[in-house]
């Protein structure tokens, strides 16, 4: 095949959600709510993070880290999904299609890493606490924070640039709401294209080794709170370790389903469905998972409202 041919596919339309009109308006009053939420509570912990000298520590710059991560990834996505439930032409450009699912999966393999490091420094703040303070530093955990972003976004973009130089040919349909790697290779003329089974390779790589990084990690933690002689100094390591193991676990366990696991059998249906709990349904979900199980956020976040409401009254 040509290049002229292949140049023919200049958009795709994304399907989305296909339904009649007053579901398109629910769906988009439910989306819409939810990443206002999302956008408002991990937004309210940046700023209690950067206001709050108190919690100037690696665990809460990890966590603004994290929370500013969010807002990034389902901001990758929801507007672009918003915007189709109220439009007739569900189309997205070639090259808008490409940079979508860049960021998607570039954002996707850098909370992969942030979970990680979280972990470890539970690990160092539990199993090493007379250590901690000289081993995770202000600097190692800005060097740390630095190396997920950069190997989050240098992971994928070989893969995803020689994907976007596979020749597209026929129909031009992604029965999805974003552009994700098995539709985008469904729509391929190629038989046999390598570089799926290679982009294949690396997601089960970095998910599975990730994921044992953190179950690791988390096991230790647990056999030494478990020797931890007194009770309150127990309930606290398991509330900040639990909320932590929540996320990793809403995550970790759709994202398997997606990219691990044999799901070629699988309706798209389903497949909307998981990728619509990982992407927009976890994000919502950390603000109120890590605020409301510590005390010390909750605090600040107390500060921060009642400092905004002295800024609107004065």
């Amino acid at each position: 095949m040509n290049k002229s041919e292949r140049a023919t596919v200049a958009h795709f339309v994304l399907l989305g959600f296909p339904g009649p009109w007053k579901m398109q308006i629910t769906l988009f009053s439910v989306i819409f709510l939810v990443y206002m939420l999302t956008l408002t509570g991990n937004l309210a912990i940046i700023c209690a993070v950067w206001w709050d000298h108190r919690l100037h520590t690696p665990m809460y710059i990890l966590l603004a880290n994290f929370s500013f991560l969010e807002i990034w990834y389902v901001t990758c996505t929801v507007p672009n999904m918003l915007v189709n439930f109220l439009w007739k032409t569900k189309t997205i450009s070639f090259s808008g299609c490409f940079t979508q699912f860049y960021f998607f999966f570039s954002l996707g393999t850098t909370e992969c890493f942030f979970l990680c490091i979280m972990a470890y420094d539970r690990y160092l703040a539990i199993c090493r606490p007379l250590h901690y303070p000289s081993i995770m530093t202000g600097q190692l955990c800005g060097i740390l924070v630095s190396l997920c972003w950069f190997i989050g976004f240098l992971a994928y973009s070989i893969p995803i640039f020689f994907i976007s130089q596979l020749p597209f040919c026929g129909a031009n349909i992604i029965d999805h709401f974003l552009c994700d790697v098995e539709p985008l290779m469904a729509l391929s003329c190629d038989p046999t294209p390598i570089v799926g089974h290679v982009f294949h390779s690396m997601s089960c790589f970095i998910i599975i080794l990730t994921i044992l990084y953190i179950l690791g990690s988390y096991t230790l933690v647990l056999r030494a709170v478990l020797q931890v002689p007194s009770s309150a100094g127990r309930q606290k390591a398991f509330s900040t370790c639990g909320s932590h193991l929540v996320v990793v676990s809403l995550f970790y366990g759709t994202i398997m389903v997606m990219y691990v696991s044999p799901t070629s059998d699988n309706s798209f249906a389903i497949h909307k469905i998981i990728t619509l709990i990982y992407s927009v349904g976890t994000p919502v979900l950390n603000p109120f998972i890590y605020s409301l199980r510590n005390k010390d956020m909750k605090c600040a976040l107390h500060h921060v409202i009642c400092g905004m409401r002295i800024i609107h009254s004065s």
